[in-house]
Parts: C-alpha cells; sequence; structure tokens
C-alpha cells in the first residue's frame, strides 16, 4: 500500500519560509534586547479557563499525579519576570486538546512576550512594528469592543441584559437555546457577527468586557486586553497583566467553580504563580501571537497544515 502519511503536509517552500519568519522574529526581539527564554513545556498545573481543554500525561512511577502540557508559557514567564528578568519572550510549543480545524491543531507553536513598564498602546505599536517586519503591514487601526459590537449588533456588550444577548445569537442561528451562559454568547456574537466585518490590514480590538480577561487588569469596568486581527484572522491577544496575588486567586476560584459546574477537569492551583505575584511582578504588558498563522498569512496558506511539517494526524 502506497501510505503518504510520513510526508510532510507543508511543501519545503513553505517551511523554508517558516525558518526565514522565525529567525525575523528572534532578531527583530534581539535588536530590542528582550531576552528569549525556555520553560517547560510540561506542568503539574494548568489554566482554569472553561474555554480549555487540557492535554493530561502520567509517568510510571508518578501514577498519583497528572500532569499537563501546557496550551501557553503564560505561567512560567511570569515566575521569570517577577525574579527580574525583565523583558521576555519565548517561541514555545502549546497544546490544546479538542482544537482541530483549518487553523487550529492541538500542538502548535506560541510567540509570547511580555514587556514590564510598556502600556497596551505601546504594546500595540510593537505589534505593529513586528508585523511591518514580517508581512510588511502599515500601522493597525484601533478600535474599542463596545464601539464594534454595538455598531454590528444593536447591543451594549458591557450593559445587555444576558437574556437581549442570547436572544440575538438565537435569532442570528447562532444557537438554538437562550439558555446559554453570557461569556458564551458574547464570544458567539462577536466571533460571527463582528469578526467579519473588521475588514482588511490590521486590526487592534482594546477594551473587553471585564469577565473576558481573567488574567488582565480591569479599569473602569472594562478588561485592558488587546485582540489583533490581520484580514480577519485572530493573530494574537495580549493584556496588561494583572499583578494582584489575591484578586487573581479570586479569580482562579470563580473559574475553578465555574469548571466543577460543567465536569470539567480542575488541575491544580498554580500557587508558584500566585507567589510569583505576591512576591512582586512589575507593572507589565503581555501578549501571545499564534506563529501557524503568522505563517499562513505570509505564505498565502488555506490551511494549517499547509505550514506545519506533521499535524495531528501524521504525527
Amino acid at each position: 500500500m502506497n501510505d503518504a502519511r510520513w510526508r510532510p503536509s507543508a511543501s519545503m517552500t513553505v517551511l523554508r519560509e517558516r525558518a526565514r519568519l522565525l529567525a525575523l522574529i528572534r532578531a527583530f526581539f534581539a535588536r530590542r534586547e528582550v531576552l528569549e527564554v525556555t520553560t517547560p513545556a510540561l506542568g503539574h498545573c494548568g489554566p482554569r479557563d472553561t474555554h480549555l481543554s487540557l492535554v493530561e500525561a502520567r509517568f510510571p512511577g508518578s501514577e498519583d499525579r497528572t500532569w499537563y502540557l501546557q496550551p501557553s508559557p503564560e505561567s512560567a514567564m511570569k515566575r521569570l519576570l517577577a525574579a527580574g528578568s525583565g523583558p521576555i519572550f519565548q517561541l514555545a510549543p502549546a497544546f490544546r486538546a479538542a482544537e482541530r480545524g483549518a487553523r487550529h491543531n492541538p500542538e502548535f507553536t506560541m510567540l509570547e512576550w511580555y514587556r514590564p513598564g510598556f502600556s497596551l498602546t505601546q504594546l500595540a505599536d510593537e505589534v505593529d512594528a513586528l508585523l511591518q517586519e514580517l508581512l510588511a503591514l502599515g500601522p493597525g487601526r484601533r478600535v474599542r469592543y463596545r464601539d464594534v459590537f454595538r455598531a454590528q449588533v444593536g447591543l451594549d456588550p458591557l450593559h445587555a441584559d444576558s437574556a437581549d444577548l442570547a436572544a440575538a445569537a438565537r435569532d442570528a442561528g447562532l444557537c438554538a437555546s437562550t439558555a446559554i451562559e453570557r461569556d458564551a454568547v458574547l464570544d458567539l456574537l462577536f466571533s460571527h457577527r463582528v469578526e467579519p466585518t473588521l475588514g482588511p490590514g490590521t486590526v487592534h480590538v482594546l477594551d473587553f468586557p471585564a469577565s473576558q480577561a481573567a488574567m488582565a487588569r480591569v479599569r473602569d469596568g472594562v478588561a485592558q486586553r488587546l485582540e489583533v486581527y490581520v484580514d480577519g484572522v485572530e493573530l494574537a491577544n495580549g493584556y496588561e497583566e494583572l499583578t494582584d496575588a489575591r484578586e487573581q486567586r479570586r479569580r482562579f476560584d470563580e473559574q475553578d467553580a465555574a469548571r466543577a459546574a460543567r465536569a470539567l477537569p480542575r488541575p491544580p492551583l498554580d500557587e508558584n504563580l500566585l507567589a510569583a505575584l505576591a512576591h512582586g511582578m512589575p507593572p507589565t504588558c503581555g501578549i501571545a501571537l499564534g506563529v501557524d498563522r503568522l505563517v499562513m498569512l505570509a505564505t498565502g496558506s488555506r490551511s494549517i497544515d499547509e505550514v506545519i511539517a506533521f499535524p495531528l494526524e501524521r504525527a
């Protein structure tokens, strides 16, 4: 039988372009004196976000403990920041179960970086500078979540009644029932009604509802969050990071209760991160960017399989 699954799904031309882009990323941060770091892909804790499905692992001799392939290097990088690392970046493998599609593979590559002392506006400027070098894009247009949501949905995402939001999603054919939690409805409406209207080029969406960013500072009732879209593709997500250990623990507890209500696995609480925040993490803005999607944009590819050597089915 002629089984071609041993072959890479991406062409060598695309893989060479991917390598060129990774080299440009490293050179960009080296010029700006941002330190490259490496943190574990495997940990005994995991994020508590109800939207994430974690990949579990077990080892002989430690059968009583479940380990987790990390969906982001965020926790470990914040521990480095608290230890005095200064600005840092990482090109890291990341893992999320139950994510497979044209833009998703359970294992993917993430570029994550943190800038102590930066404002979210300065971080957006740096994203623009990076995308100028990698994709020859000009400065991004900046809009506020509330403004674009109201323009397309006709409801205020900060104050609208949950039932009205759910009814709008049902009427748009996005869900069959109004018995759906508020954040899930906001995600549905934003992804299906707002994202397609953001247009070509780079768009920075700022100031999300407070419930939409569990690890970001909240100011004046909105989360200090930045989401970056390029030609309608969600590319990066950043925060003005929460540094208050007590508030972070409270939010973890809320997420834990939500996971319990859905009968989702609850990984151990990340006490190392909370201890680092209690020790003192400097005011920082950070962002995570999907490298595979970046390569898709650079090469005009329609599927993530075209830009990674061996997707799930060939791994």
